[in-house]
């Protein structure tokens, strides 16, 4: 097989400049686009530099495939082309976006992610796929070296190697995240990326594979008997759903929409056991104060003052068009302000820039309705939580986007009931 080597350029175009990544069936390339002047990846696949034809078409219609598949989670497709390298090797490529981003793989080398760090990661992943499986794509190599988290999220990669649901199996995909149907040759179907997100998600819970075996023969010559392993430590919805996934049975599995309901969900409950704790720390913090307060009143004595803290004398200069405020009292902010503030945060690419734009869109139109020119409805906001919680169910906002979305409707309804 002929290898590329740094400095190789493809279709007299793209300048290969260093290896970003290896996987189990392609490397990606930091490359230069020479007619755009533009650093961008180039997923070269691995098993094109010596294989026929058919197998360069196949690539081809996958690629085509996947460039019409277009999520804010799964990376663009530029180009794809083939190629006579300058070894005189054949080269099929992916020519994608470079990102700025650290691949899963690295996060997790340094030991396991807090459960809910893991969920909402794969969150994210089942999301992508479950969009995917809608349009009968299959991704096929879900794993933590296609995974790249940015400062937007994470985001999968190889979407550009997909195929269809249906299509006869081949030995792409990288072991440790290979369903066991895929060894006895099965058709492909969606299950085999609920299974390798399944591996993934318990990698993220406990630091490693669920199972040892890291080759093709090592897999072949498994024979389990055991069910899958369960992770310790974590919510059971989150174990359970993670044991599942892992199924030898595909229609055992769940499917990606299952998948993000019941992640949404665990997300959900663990994020109103935070607001729950935090609200009792305060009650607490209060409780304590009033206590305190009766004890003093019952004794007859009173608090001490702390010692005044001096402050030093400041010169302060002051002309026509300047003044010198010593206090002002706490401003409460309008409603207009909500308004502004509930907007910022839904167009924000933290948290809610996984959001869809036809929801971002919904939410505006109902906020309107609600406190729209006319004056506030009876109603209020109740419409507008009502959406939110049916959109959060749906998988199509996030935990953190819901929550900060619910706290700018606090400030709205507070600016409401000083209206």
């Amino acid at each position: 097989m002929s290898r590329l080597e740094p400095g190789d350029v493809l279709a007299r175009r793209y300048l290969l400049l260093d290896p970003l990544a290896r996987g189990g069936m392609s490397v990606i390339w930091r490359a230069f686009d020479q007619s755009l002047h533009r650093m961008i990846a180039v997923k070269v696949l691995t098993a094109s530099l010596h294989a026929g034809g058919g197998e360069r078409v196949s690539a081809r219609s996958e690629a085509r495939a996947a460039a019409r598949f277009i999520h804010p989670d799964s990376i663009d497709i530029y180009d794809y082309g083939e190629t006579v390298t300058t070894n005189g090797g054949v080269a099929a490529y992916v020519v994608m976006p470079l990102l700025d981003g650290t691949p899963l793989a690295e996060r997790i080398e340094q030991g396991p992610l807090p459960w809910t760090e893991a969920a909402a990661i794969a969150l994210r992943l089942a999301r992508v796929l479950m969009a995917g499986h809608a349009r009968g794509l299959v991704h096929r190599d879900v794993t933590a070296e296609n995974v790249l988290l940015t400062a937007d999220g994470p985001k999968l990669l190889d979407f550009g190697i997909a195929a269809w649901a249906g299509d006869p199996d081949d030995e792409r995909g990288t072991p440790p995240y290979v369903a066991p149907e895929r060894l006895l040759g099965a058709p492909t179907h969606p299950a085999v990326d609920v299974y390798a997100l399944g591996v993934l998600l318990h990698t993220m819970l406990t630091g490693r594979t669920p199972y040892p075996e890291t080759t093709w023969e090592e897999i072949e010559a498994a024979r389990r008997t055991y069910p899958p392993p369960r992770v310790a430590g974590v919510p059971y919805a989150v174990a359970s759903l993670c044991q599942r996934c892992l199924a030898d049975r595909p229609d055992r599995r769940p499917t990606a929409a299952e998948i993000v309901s019941a992640l949404t969900s665990a997300l959900g409950a663990a994020s109103l056991a935070r607001h729950v704790r935090r609200g009792l720390t305060v009650a607490g913090s209060a409780a304590v104060a009033l206590s305190a307060l009766l004890w003093f009143q019952q004794t007859g004595l009173q608090p001490h003052p702390p010692e005044p803290t001096p402050t030093p004398e400041v010169s302060v200069k002051t002309s026509p068009t300047t003044r010198l405020i010593e206090s002002s009292p706490a401003t409460a902010i309008s409603i207009e302000q909500a308004v502004d503030g509930f907007n910022t945060v839904l167009e924000a690419r933290t948290p809610c820039g996984a959001t869809d734009a036809d929801v971002v869109l919904d939410l505006k139109q109902v906020l309107r309705g609600a406190v729209g020119p006319h004056g506030p409805s009876v109603a209020r906001t109740d419409s507008l939580r009502r959406k939110l919680s049916d959109r959060f169910g749906e998988g199509r906002l996030a935990p953190a986007c819901l929550s900060e979305l619910q706290a700018r409707l606090d400030d709205i309804d507070a600016a409401l009931d000083r209206d």
